[in-house]
């Protein structure tokens, strides 16, 4: 291969020289490219703000070299070009630690899976115990594809808690209990000998519906991943926001209820308290026993008048906070995942009604409130994104 792929920082080639602008044209057509898994040359003008020609030329010197791929396509009845990252260059872990479950993926770096495990986890779950669970699975993935670990590129990681950006910890202690003070990114990828990046679960899950699933083309979206946890993925002006550590979007620790039930985070009368699936499930164990988030979700689904009872108003509960999150930062659309996501209009038209009616609408009117398109895979899909991001393929010269 002509092009030379690998994780040198980007600032390598002298700046203010004909090859530094050459090496960075071809550095943002292939961040793009990254970021999207497949993509139009014509959309690729949009989104690098380069020229047509220029994007032709960089993209035929790439896929010459083995970096890119070509296809004709077509969009709205005419011939285009689909630019996608040569498959041969390696593959890249998602790993998404729900409160309940483990969900670990293996992509090439166009983003296509090609392999999938997902196992259930108690629900106190510990850090150490699952990291070498999932370095395991990673192992034992990369084998059954007859593949060798150092095709593996780098892991991108999700956990239910806020994470720390600069350090990839868990920033608010109490909330994942069994994952405070641990340095993720530096124990798994010890381990695997990668690169590992960790973010919170639900800004993933915007991440991926924001580039592959129902968001794509919004700038300004709210992600809701409702599971057994609530939480918020928000992106502004197309980036995601992270706060001062972590914390922002952290919508199932909002006091609704200051005298309500203790929270897990050490407040009392959380949104989780009153709408999260703890909450439900106890409120329904009296009558109905021991359920599981799911079953209650597949009984509602099947007809089950109480359980249908039982979501929507959950679903009630979270559009009223939903109201006021839309307010402050008026998006273009609300995406809804999770496993209460699968109980579709059952827990959406009730949360639509009261997004609607407590919202300040602009001229565009209420906000759009859609199901994930990525479903329960959206985490996931997040995950190998980020971890495409931690690759940092790029060229390093010798092209053309």
């Amino acid at each position: 291969m002509d092009a030379i792929l690998s994780a040198v920082p980007k600032d390598r080639v002298p700046p203010g020289s004909q090859t530094s602008l050459r090496e960075a044209n071809r550095a943002r057509i292939i961040d793009a490219v990254q970021q999207r898994g497949a993509i139009t040359q014509v959309e690729l003008v949009g989104v690098t703000g380069l020229s047509a020609a220029t994007i032709s030329n960089i993209v035929k010197e790439l896929t010459a070299a083995g970096v890119l791929n070509t296809a004709p396509t077509s969009r709205s009845g005419r011939r285009a070009q689909m630019v996608s990252l040569a498959r041969n260059l390696g593959l890249v872990a998602g790993v998404h630690f729900a409160e309940r479950s483990l969900r670990a993926v293996l992509a090439d770096v166009t983003q296509r899976v090609v392999a999938e495990q997902r196992l259930p986890l108690p629900p106190d779950h510990r850090a150490d115990s699952g990291l070498d669970r999932v370095a395991q699975l990673i192992e034992e993935m990369v084998d059954s594809l007859g593949a060798s670990m150092t095709e593996v590129l780098a892991v991108g990681v999700g956990i239910p808690a806020p994470v720390d950006a600069t350090t990839g910890m868990v920033s608010a202690s109490g909330v994942l209990r069994g994952w405070d003070w641990v340095p993720v990114p530096q124990v798994l990828g010890e381990r695997l000998g990668l690169p590992v990046r960790v973010e919170n679960d639900a800004n993933l899950g915007a991440l991926a519906e924001h580039r592959i699933g129902a968001a794509i083309g919004t700038r300004n979206l709210v992600y809701l991943r409702a599971s057994y946890g609530l939480g918020l993925g928000l992106i502004v002006d197309g980036h995601l926001v992270h706060g001062r550590s972590g914390a922002a979007g952290e919508l199932g620790h909002i006091v609704v209820d200051p005298d309500g039930a203790p929270c897990r985070c050490g407040k009392r009368g959380c949104l989780e308290t009153t709408a999260g699936a703890t909450a439900l499930l106890g409120t329904l164990q009296a009558d109905r026993g021991h359920l599981a988030l799911r079953d209650v979700v597949t009984q509602a689904l099947e007809g089950d008048a109480g359980l249908t009872l039982a979501l929507a108003a959950v679903g009630r509960h979270l559009g009223r906070q939903l109201a006021v999150v839309c307010t402050l930062l008026d998006p273009e659309i609300v995406v809804v995942g999770g496993e209460l996501a699968r109980a579709g209009a059952i827990l959406l038209d009730p949360l639509r009604a009261e997004l609607a009616a407590g919202a300040l609408h602009g001229t565009a009117g209420p906000v759009p409130v859609v199901p994930a398109a990525l479903g329960e895979q959206a985490e996931a899909r997040g995950a190998v994104a980020l971890s495409v991001e931690a690759s940092r393929i790029v060229v390093a010269g010798g092209v053309g």
